[in-house]
């Protein structure tokens, strides 16, 4: 592998830096505890504008391995999922690059962005905890990013010392909808008194899965075809860990294979002619016999439909330091190389390959107070290498490089808690085809944020930014079939950087038995970049990335009320809009109104039983169908124990979808395929 000279140079100024700078020092007895956040500083909830949400591991254990999956019952998240191997979060009807996926706060380099069928790297089952940030603290991190950021935080390089030389976890479960079975462990050993070892993995493997009332061209079928999945991560790090820091590695390889649902070789004639108004031409078509021949492939290759084969490795070295020189607290500086590949195979033959490589490095500094105001400044640069190869190449080989600068800053003023954030960013896209010119552009972004503590226990905020994005090489440049979302794609380099004005209200109230919160946004955007339908033929699409004018906005809501030192009541809800140039956006997901009981029993049991509804999704784009309304009902309990001293355990059983309603989600492309129906989940996490 070949690192660009500035990102080997920030790599081995970071790793001199902290052998530079940490002491001389006697055999350490204990070090001091170091916690990595997305948020680079230290911070209390009470204080910032917008409540991130975070999903601790003992609750990820117990989620889906797919990261839309896993968070899509958070508030104002759905999922855009993909049969059972993939799926992407969607947050207040945003996706793909308006929603950033981070590893550790670092870019997670793969394709997901491209498509939905595209498996999102990241591991929900191995996280220390998983953080959805809103607000300027997005700026630190990527621009455009509307909807949001998901920072993944793992264990795989080691930050502290383990307590007694070791320490781990070991996770068993199955899942009675498609016989899933599911293997995780992880263990941190002491290597003498300053380095740690870390090495954890995961196992699956899924049939597929069951729905209820399920008709697949005219029979009714017991499991979904094609929604098998399977896959193994192995993660190993290493770390020198010393008093006024840390510095690491670590190597990771994720292996996954998994079906997708709802391909059709019916659309795989279809062409684009651009000549005049652009058209599809799929030739000759007998609709009856199509149907025969399509019915009779699938009986004859049910359990060899197309499926995707993942592999991805990744090599990490992060560090941290203390104090490192005069006016800064803290000096964080990491990097990362990925070797991503997927196939998409068809009847056991590699019909389209994409091989994605890339590299990130970043550096931050945490400035000393200068007088109310204190913060973080930092520099971060990336370069990915994409090559499509086969039958659905849709976009040439091109290589994207993008530069950046942030700061964010924040204060307290009496009552009031106020956040400056800011963004630059270069971007240059280098396209492998003569016909077409390289982009290069750059973008600014800002944000403020203030949270106002009006009277003891009550909180106002208010959450304001102007956000730059600067077009994909997807958008830009895709021509061809892309026959897992059913269109034909074309790109438009003559597209410009989308700019959006966000504004966002909350009202909060928290004490010791009641607590509620009320969020209203709206984002206004100038220079929207959607796939804009230009022609269909049945449900094969052309279409070509356009700009217009549009906007989202949507409330979210949720309360919470300790009838006991037993019960604890709460109801949510979350509605979105979206319109582009006033007409109804693609995709954007059906309100939601539900209500949740947790219960302590004491003696280490716990239960919880959630209902919502999800409304029917009737404010549709063109050529969208209505999606129906369900309603879903789940039920789990727990056991959490002490073994021997070693270690603790819990057991759990969750009942899920125990009304065996029909789910469809409108956000994903495959809205009508149906979810998995009532389902059962047992399992056991020990860790010691």
């Amino acid at each position: 592998m070949s690192f660009s000279k500035n990102i080997l140079t920030l790599s081995i100024l970071a790793i001199a830096s902290s052998a530079t700078f940490a002491e001389e020092q006697a055999k350490v007895q204990q070090l001091a505890t170091i916690e990595i956040k997305a948020h680079p500083l230290e911070r209390n909830a009470a204080d910032f504008a917008v409540a991130d949400h975070v999903i601790e591991q003992k609750d990820l254990a117990e989620r889906s391995v797919t990261l839309g999956d896993a968070l899509s019952g958070e508030m104002g998240v759905h999922t855009n999922q993909f049969g059972a191997g993939s799926s992407r979060p969607v947050i207040r009807g945003q996706d793909g690059a308006r929603v950033k996926v981070l590893q550790n706060a670092s870019e997670n380099i793969d394709v997901s962005t491209l498509s939905p069928d595209h498996a999102v790297t990241v591991d929900p089952l191995l996280a220390k905890k998983i953080e959805i940030i809103q607000g300027p603290s997005t700026l630190l991190y990527g621009a455009g990013t509307v909807g949001g950021l998901v920072n993944v935080t793992d264990s795989k390089i080691p930050t502290q010392m383990p307590e007694n030389g070791y320490e781990g976890n070991v996770g068993l479960r199955y899942n009675t909808g498609s016989d899933e079975k599911l293997a995780s462990a992880g263990v941190t050993v002491g290597l003498g008194d300053q380095v740690a070892l870390r090495v954890e993995g995961l196992k699956r493997e899924a049939n597929d899965y069951i729905a209820p009332d399920y008709f697949h061209e005219g029979e009714k079928e017991r499991r979904v075809d094609n929604t098998f999945a399977k896959g193994q991560t192995v993660n190993v790090g290493l770390s020198w860990i010393y008093d006024r820091g840390f510095t690491g590695i670590s190597y990771s390889n994720r292996q996954d294979q998994y079906g997708l649902p709802g391909h059709s070789h019916e659309y795989e004639s279809c062409d684009a002619h651009l000549s005049g108004r652009p058209h599809l031409h799929c030739g000759d078509h007998d609709p009856d016999d199509g149907h025969d021949h399509d019915h009779e492939e699938h009986e004859h290759a049910h359990d060899a439909g197309p499926w995707i084969d993942l592999k991805s490795e990744r090599y990490d070295v992060r560090t941290e330091l203390d104090n490192p020189f005069a006016g800064f607290k803290t000096l964080r500086a990491q990097a990362s190389y990925t070797d991503y590949q997927h196939d998409e195979i068809e009847e056991e033959t590699i019909a389209t390959r994409f091989k994605n490589k890339g590299y990130d490095g970043r550096l931050e500094l945490v400035h000393k107070p200068l007088g109310v105001w204190e913060g973080v400044i930092g520099t971060q640069y990336g370069q990915q290498k994409l090559k499509l190869t086969g039958e659905e190449a849709f976009l040439a080989p091109n290589t994207t490089k993008k530069w950046s600068m942030f700061a964010l800053e924040h204060a307290q003023f009496n009552h009031v808690h106020v956040e400056l954030a800011a963004r630059a960013e270069q971007q240059k896209i280098d396209i492998d085809d003569a016909t077409k010119k390289d982009f290069d552009g750059s973008a600014f972004s800002i944000s403020g944020a203030a949270n106002w503590e009006f009277a003891p226990n009550y909180k106002l905020s208010l959450v304001t930014s102007h956000q730059e994005r600067l077009p994909l090489a997807q958008e830009l440049y895709a021509n061809g079939g892309h026959f897992a979302t059913n269109t034909y794609e074309l790109g438009n380099d003559q597209l410009k950087k989308e700019q959006s004005n966000n504004i966002e209200l909350g009202f909060h109230y928290d004490d010791e038995k009641l607590d509620y919160h009320v969020h209203v946004y709206h984002n206004w955007f100038d220079d929207y970049i959607y796939a804009q339908t230009l022609d269909r033929y049945k449900d094969f699409r052309l279409v070509q990335y356009a700009q217009d004018k549009a906007k989202f906005y949507g409330a979210e809501a949720e309360v919470g009320y300790q009838v006991s030192s037993i019960y604890k009541l709460s109801a949510f809800g979350d509605y979105v809009r979206g319109k582009i140039d006033n007409e109804n956006a693609p995709r954007v997901p059906a309100g939601r109104l539900g209500t949740k009981v947790n219960a302590d029993f004491g003696d280490g049991f716990s239960g919880s039983a959630e209902y919502y509804h999800v409304f029917q999704q009737d404010k549709i784009a063109a050529y969208e169908t209505d999606t129906q309304s369900y309603n879903m009902l789940n039920l789990g309990v727990a056991y959490l124990g002490n073994y021997s001293n070693v270690g603790d355990y819990r057991v759990f059983l969750n009942a899920n979808n125990l009304l065996d309603d029909q789910v469809y989600q409108h956000a994903s492309f495959l809205s009508t395929i149906p979810q998995v129906g009532r389902n059962f989940t047992v399992g056991v996490n020990f860790s010691f």
